[in-house]
């Protein structure tokens, strides 16, 4: 019988039903120490997509870290058909440095394709481009909101193709959010090589929360069984389809001071409900702020000090009629699903 290709990157030979992590190299730090990407891959003895995970972009957004780590523990893949390519931590400079940038203060989702000749973050992009991204068929990449916000979770995609669309259902997140391309992103750059990328936010940075990682491991295998890479056999598949919304905004401080809330991520609110209510801090003058739209809320800051003018509540418009109770029921399978504990996954 044919041996699978062994699979290549960054110079190395990983065999077909085989494992291994490989470190690319990034750069030499001013003090000698050198810097790399490490990436973890499984080539299955079967032909299959290729599908790469990645964290971190962002340094400081920890969770998808601990997503990576407890979906390289599972023992889903024995029979993998395919190639999975797990790059836990993009961005290591900003995840040592607790930072969402890079040491030149670039964004490095603002950064792609990059070149070999450019920036530090170009250069770290165009690896990721070339040695990741230009190997797959489909991506998944973890963020989370930034400090002192947090995410529910939700799956972000290029309305363009019915068929990712399918895979952001399939992923079982409560929210799918059909969102335009930036400039200079992951997932604009990779779209146009033909690589299609699911975005999951979720929690908020520097922090770990469980149901956003329970939520993150459970939907990347159920994108892999979609994709027929692995078996159905203990995968958590989900019982409601996800909410989908086609825009959202935020609602902004009417005036500096402390901020007492009163809605909260996974909550739908009505055009004109209190969301919470700024003061100064001797109780003299108080704002209240209401919602500007009807929809679900899908991220607030945490921060109860804040500026005039700061984003408070990211409200997303759902044309759902029963958005309310799918939602709640996303919630309910949430919290009941013992096989989304790590212990079951894995």
């Amino acid at each position: 019988m044919a041996t699978r290709p062994d699979f290549e990157i960054g110079g190395f030979q990983i065999p077909a039903g085989t494992r291994r992590t490989v470190d690319l190299p990034v750069s030499v730090l001013s003090d000698h120490t050198p810097v790399t990407m490490s990436a973890h891959v499984i080539h299955g003895a079967e032909d299959g997509p290729t599908l790469f995970v990645s964290a971190a972009i962002h340094g400081d957004e920890v969770i998808g870290v601990e997503i990576a780590r407890r979906l390289l523990r599972s023992r889903k893949f024995s029979r993998l058909q395919g190639t999975l390519i797990v790059v836990p931590i993009v961005n290591t400079f900003g995840f040592l440095n607790h930072s969402r940038y890079l040491p030149d203060r670039r964004d490095l989702n603002r950064c792609f394709p990059g070149s070999w000749g450019g920036s530090l973050a170009s250069r770290l992009a165009h690896l990721f481009m070339t040695e990741v991204v230009d190997r797959c068929d489909l991506g998944i990449d973890l963020h989370s909101a930034a400090i002192h916000r947090t995410n529910m979770p939700q799956i972000r995609v290029s309305p363009k193709h019915e068929k990712t669309l399918a895979y952001a259902d399939a992923f079982g997140a409560p929210v799918v959010i059909r969102s335009g391309l930036r400039d200079g992103s992951l997932r604009k750059e990779a779209q146009a090589r033909g690589v299609d990328i699911l975005l999951y936010e979720a929690g908020e940075g520097l922090r770990f929360d469980e149901q956003s990682a329970r939520v993150g491991v459970a939907g990347i295998l159920r994108v892999m069984h979609a994709l027929d890479m692995i078996p159905e056999d203990g995968v958590p598949l989900a019982e409601v389809v996800p909410v989908r919304a086609g825009s959202s905004s935020w609602e902004r401080a009417p005036a500096g001071g402390l901020l007492r809330t009163y809605k909260t991520t996974g909550e739908m609110v009505e055009e004109g409900d209190l969301l919470g209510v700024v003061s100064d801090p001797f109780g003299e003058n108080e704002e209240e702020l209401h919602a500007g739209q009807a929809g679900l809320i899908i991220g607030r800051a945490n921060m109860p000090i804040v500026n005039e003018g700061d984003a408070l509540f990211h409200i997303a418009k759902v044309n759902t009629p029963e958005a309310e109770s799918r939602i709640e029921s996303l919630h309910a399978q949430l919290e009941d699903a013992a096989m989304f504990d790590e212990d079951e996954i894995i």
